[in-house]
């Protein structure tokens, strides 16, 4: 039996988030879109263990081999220590924010797994200085996913104007991406989630933000949002689905106004193939708020839930930001 939580909308945005992370891990980076309808009928496409066969003979980049099914990659742990790190201080404080990041990430640090590039050049700048030197951008020049991955805690734990909430997530972002298009991606989709948070219908949310789009995304957003009806395979063939906001963007926008629930979304946004984890954080998180807001029925599903393995850390801290 397929059941769904209730849940209060901005803690379905940041469990949508991570959830849609983690259920993408096993496929992800997995470009080859027959082979994932082949493993669809044998294995399914939700919270598979990663396995270098599914990944041989075709194109894709096998990078989670030390994960486990449930667990989160790279993007997802970014979103659960920038939700740790506002359930601990209350609000975001950058220094603290980058020696969290620097101690979590770098050597010797909890996170085990794939290191990308924002990631990777954001730990050169920060590793060699003292926390009082920290530059105030010391992201990578780079329009990479990992702009996106921490924006369902700061949208969710965000009480002040549209305005106030675009400058906060600019400083954010400029930590791992110093990037105008990456910052550009992270206004639209923080301001398309908290307006789905604040009750506006999904397709209002995504249109009403275009303004925050900035000139390089806009057209290419306005363009996926025209398609009328679901279809991800010409959404993707037409924008990308590798790890660059202008692919990636599009998709999320275009999945999120077209699908009639959260299982669908996701499972959808796997079939695509390429950086599902990257899409998935986003896309998550704004379904699962405007699911939430609408019919809990289709919102996360419960079994799904259950096999997040941070899932309690999540809750741990879910509490203490409530």
């Amino acid at each position: 039996m397929n059941t769904s939580m209730t849940l209060e909308p901005r803690v379905a945005a940041i469990l949508g988030a991570l959830v849609a992370d983690s259920a993408s891990l096993g496929l992800h980076w997995l470009y080859d879109a027959e082979r994932i309808a082949q493993i669809e009928k044998t294995k399914g496409l939700v919270f598979l263990q990663p396995d270098p066969s599914d990944y041989a003979g075709v194109s894709g980049y096998f990078a989670h081999g030390k994960k486990q099914a449930g667990d989160s990659s790279a993007y997802g742990e970014l979103c659960l220590l920038m939700l740790r790190h506002i359930a601990r201080h209350g609000k975001f404080y950058r220094v603290d924010y980058q020696s969290e990041y620097r101690s979590y990430f770098g050597p010797g640090g909890g996170y085990q797994g794939y290191i990308d590039s924002p990631t990777r050049l954001t730990l050169q700048t920060l590793l060699p200085l003292k926390p009082e030197d920290f530059p105030l951008q010391s992201g990578a020049d780079d329009d990479q996913f990992a702009a996106l991955a921490a924006l369902p805690a700061i949208v969710a734990a965000h009480r002040e104007s549209p305005d106030a909430l675009n400058a906060k997530i600019e400083q954010a972002v400029r930590l791992t991406n110093h990037n105008d298009t990456a910052v550009a991606a992270a206004q639209y989709a923080g301001c398309a989630l908290l307006a789905v948070l604040n009750g506006q219908p999904v397709q209002q949310a995504l249109a009403g933000s275009l303004p925050f789009a900035g000139e390089k995304l806009r057209p290419l957003l306005e363009e996926a949002l025209q398609v009328k009806t679901l279809d991800c395979a010409a959404v993707a063939k037409r924008f990308g689905n590798a790890c660059h906001v202008p692919q990636g963007l599009p998709v999320i926008a275009h999945i999120a106004q077209h699908a009639p629930d959260y299982r669908s979304a996701i499972e959808e946004n796997i079939r695509i193939g390429g950086d599902s984890c990257g899409r998935a954080i986003m896309l998550g998180a704004i379904v699962a708020a405007h699911i939430s807001q609408q019919n809990s029925l289709h919102s996360i599903p419960l079994e799904w839930a259950a096999k997040l393995r941070n899932l309690a850390k999540v809750a741990d801290a879910m509490a203490r930001l409530a």
